[in-house]
């Protein structure tokens, strides 16, 4: 019998190759990198009976853990992505999305999880909640790339608007989650714990996160670019890995305070991102985040599509696969459409941005986190319904999103070049 060990090697050595090379090779076909390291854990986990199986059932703390890393590392990367500055009309389509959208998902997957698959109060509410925030891991092909110079003359609404989402809503999923494992701890009565989860888990929680973001960013970026001492001014010395460095740093205090870490790593990226705009500093540490997202991306994409391959959709239904597909094709595009309703977008951007509500390693997260909490009845059916929308979802905007914002591209240069040329006048 083979080892485990050198195959685990060796699968890790040409897995990071090829995470180099492939956003190249794909860059114009319809195959995105998270199908390709699906389907090779797939085939891996497979074929080699020998290695022990990701069950994320088994192994929650585990899938708990490399999830949150994967997402507080993608929040940060997004964050120093944005090139427009934050703002109330600036940021119309993503206040829509989270303040009207997301409200709209959350209601709309719960009743599902209720009249379609059967759960109970505290199941259902959890799968609203997991399900509801878009993903800044999975998404990188229909979201803004590197830090620009120019501000916001380089962001198309649609790139921008799914990144800032998925900046945000991942942290606005946590009171819903919360909810959830209340209500399978204490039962249904808001007497139980209405009150505790508006003061603690929705007003205290969401402050301390936007409040310990914005202060933890305002001195990181006086440290990166106005230190007094040249030693100490990192932005002069290319210093990428001090991203990482943010990361945690924010995400750690925070979560020490009882705040929602990923809304203050988000909220710190924004703030960092602010100063100096400029500056070619925010590209230097938004590449080096880029990477290590993308490292840890592969391997939860990888063993993802190793549980799928062993075990993970066993005892599916179709009731669940019908309430995949309505999620992805039915709530967030009716969602996105409603809340998109009269805002700045035009017909074809909205319906774009309603469409790629992109599901990902977040809600792999949250349904770690709160069947580790909570008590839910179930365990291994909210593993399969979260998984089966996560694999769904990856293989339809994967196979999507390239030939989608090609189009919408040349749609926008084509208008572009049209508004910029000037009208002649017939002799």
């Amino acid at each position: 019998m083979v080892e485990a060990g050198p195959i685990v090697y060796a699968v890790a050595g040409i897995a990071t190759l090829v995470a180099a090379v492939l956003p190249r090779v794909l860059a114009r076909v319809p195959v995105s990198m998270p199908m390709v390291f699906l389907a090779a854990g797939a085939a891996v986990f497979g074929i080699f009976g020998s290695l022990p199986a990701p069950d994320p059932v088994a192994h929650g703390s585990v899938a708990r853990h490399v999830t949150e890393l994967c997402v507080v590392t993608s929040l940060m990367g997004a964050g120093l992505a944005l090139n427009r500055p934050v703002g109330v009309r600036r940021w119309g389509t993503v206040w829509r999305l989270l303040g009207i959208s997301m409200p709209l998902s959350v209601l709309a997957v719960g009743l599902l999880g209720w009249g379609v698959l059967g759960l109970g109060v505290a199941a259902s509410v959890l799968v609203a909640a997991v399900l509801a925030p878009t993903d800044p891991v999975l998404a990188t092909e229909v979201q803004v790339g590197e830090p620009a110079e120019n501000d916001e003359d380089d962001e198309d609404e649609v790139r921008f608007a799914l990144t800032a989402e998925a900046g945000l809503n991942d942290g606005l999923a946590f009171p819903f989650t919360h909810a959830a494992v209340a209500i399978s701890v204490v039962g249904v009565l808001p007497s139980a714990w209405l009150g505790h989860w508006v003061a603690v888990d929705v007003l205290w929680r969401l402050a301390a996160g936007v409040l310990l973001g914005l202060a933890t960013g305002w001195v990181l970026r006086r440290l990166f670019f106005a230190s007094r001492s040249p030693r100490l001014r990192l932005a002069e010395h290319a210093e990428g890995f001090v991203a990482l460095a943010a990361t945690f740093l924010t995400y750690g205090i925070t979560e020490l305070s009882g705040g929602y870490g990923f809304v203050a790593v988000f909220v710190c990226a924004c703030t960092i991102r602010a100063a100096e705009r400029s500056h070619g500093y925010h590209r230097v540490l938004h590449q080096y985040v880029e990477q290590a997202e993308r490292m840890l991306t592969v391997l939860v994409v990888f063993l993802l599509g190793g549980a799928a391959a062993t075990g993970l959709f066993a005892g599916l239904r179709w009731s669940e696969v019908a309430f995949a597909a309505a999620v992805l094709l039915l709530v967030r595009p009716a969602a996105g459409l409603v809340g998109l309703a009269r805002g700045r977008t035009g017909p074809r951007e909205r319906v774009a941005i309603s469409y790629f509500g992109v599901r990902g390693v977040g809600s792999l997260f949250y349904v770690a986190y709160a069947l580790g909490t909570g008590d839910f009845a179930d365990p291994a059916q909210l593993w399969r319904v979260v998984g089966l929308v996560v694999v769904a979802s990856i293989v339809l905007h994967g196979t999507t999103a390239t030939p989608v914002m090609r189009l919408l591209d040349r749609l926008r240069r084509r208008k572009a070049t049209a508004g910029s040329t000037p009208e002649t006048t017939p002799v």
